[in-house]
């Protein structure tokens, strides 16, 4: 872009700085991004001290791969409860009480691997809730970030949102190695249950606001808190179905997902932590995830500024850089190299979620997005516990070279396959849907 301000002028602050600073003075959006940044902290620490947990108990890359993997079974059998409760109920209410859950579980489990008294079974039981608190809030705090800011604000809005996000994923997956090397796992699980209950605490806050600044709306951006009609789940969970079904770029891009997720979270998650074991160590581990991140955060401050219409389009398109860490992992790479890869990747990622964040947003209506962020969810995390469970097995069978390898081409082949799609590169974006919903929270 060229700037319209001759060079004999005082230059002026740029627009896109103000707007930043702008979106941080709202409250209710401050809360909420403080909120999800806590929360991804304690989920980014979560598979890292669980593997290691595992690992310490001398178990295997398989059993690492069911432990991690049924976090995943939990949350895929869930989203969609999850997608219409927050489209039903107040989400900031959602997301304190899956926030509080999370903290309970966490601790209590956390206690007991410092006391030795966490058998495998037990971190499966750890798994299990943690997938289950995270379908609950995943569609609730998605959807609720468009209520806390005006339209125009969205895609920085969704940039500074997940800019914190990635701050608490740096933290975790730092902080998740350390202290699986020095302290043991069950102290990050304990920090864990600490991180949940201050994400509750905040959440409840930006629920607090958002009702002060318009009582009108008590559920925060749901449907009334006392619907006139009763509730029928199964015709709204069709309803959310047909808004997914109908735009062809939605369910594209998450069948993309579909495969991309598999192919990271078998290579990243369980692989990655075996690999480590057996060559570079822990810390290292968990300063390469804290790089990924780090470039995540980076990328949030590229996106932030951006103006392309044609956001969806890049994001999709630099979605095949997920090979890059697999690839390094393939070769055995030094720590260094290993790194550099995994930053390149966090930018890449931080590209296409705001973009996708941004285009689900402003293309559907306010009232049925919860539901689509499920269905959503769940199609891009449905194969998470196939690709986390197969990896480890794979691997035994045929060595961990060729099935990183074998990822590295399926990520490519889907990137391409998805963009095939006309209607994934011409979507663009800066024109809001019109929110066709109800009167939201409006009291009878």
């Amino acid at each position: 872009m060229t700037s319209s301000t001759s060079p004999n002028s005082p230059r002026p602050e740029r627009p896109d700085r103000a707007a930043l600073r702008g979106i941080l003075r709202r409250r209710g959006f401050r809360e909420l991004a403080l909120g999800r940044a806590l929360t991804f902290f304690g989920n980014s620490m979560a598979p890292v001290v669980l593997a290691f947990a595992v690992l310490d108990m001398g178990g295997s890359a398989v059993d690492v791969g069911l432990v991690v993997g049924a976090r995943s079974v939990s949350n895929v059998v869930l989203l969609l409860f999850g997608g219409l409760l927050a489209d039903r109920m107040p989400r900031a209410l959602v997301l304190q009480g899956a926030a509080l859950s999370a903290a309970l579980v966490q601790s209590g489990v956390g206690l007991a691997v410092l006391l030795d008294r966490a058998p495998l079974s037990v971190l499966l039981v750890l798994s299990v809730v943690q997938g289950a608190a995270a379908a609950v809030s995943i569609p609730a705090s998605a959807a609720l970030v468009p209520l806390t800011v005006p339209p125009g604000e969205l895609r920085p809005a969704n940039a500074l949102s997940r800019m914190g996000v990635n701050t608490g994923m740096i933290a975790g997956t730092s902080l998740g190695g350390l202290l699986a090397a020095v302290a043991g796992p069950g102290w990050g699980m304990v920090l864990n249950g600490v991180a949940f209950l201050g994400a509750a605490f905040a959440y409840r806050l930006a629920g607090r606001e958002l009702v002060r600044r318009d009582p009108a709306r008590r559920d925060a951006g749901a449907r009334s808190a006392a619907p006139a009609e009763p509730v029928r789940p199964w015709r709204e969970l069709r309803e959310g179905w047909t808004e997914f079904v109908s735009r062809t770029w939605v369910w594209v891009v998450v069948l993309q997902f579909f495969v991309v997720n598999a192919v990271s979270a078998g290579g990243i998650q369980v692989l990655g932590p075996t690999v480590a074991d057996a060559t570079f160590g822990r810390t290292a581990w968990g300063f390469v995830l804290a790089t990924q991140m780090a470039g995540a955060l980076i990328g949030g401050l590229l996106v932030a500024r951006s103006r392309s219409r044609h956001a969806l389009r890049i994001g999709v398109a630099v979605v095949a850089l997920d090979a890059l860490p697999l690839f390094a992992l393939a070769q055995s790479a030094d720590v260094l190299l290993l790194m550099a890869a995994m930053f390149v990747n966090g930018m890449a990622i931080e590209q296409f979620s705001v973009a996708w964040d941004l285009s689900l947003q402003e293309n559907v209506p306010q009232d049925k997005l919860a539901r689509v962020y499920s269905y959503d969810a769940l199609g891009s995390t449905l194969a998470l516990p196939l690709g986390e469970m197969a990896a480890g097995p794979l691997a035994e069978r045929f060595g961990v070279r060729p099935t990183l390898l074998c990822g590295v081409a399926l990520v490519a082949l889907v990137t391409v396959g998805s963009l095939c799609s006309s209607q994934v590169r011409g979507l663009t974006t800066g024109e809001p849907v019109p929110d066709r919903s109800a009167p939201q929270g409006a009291e009878a």
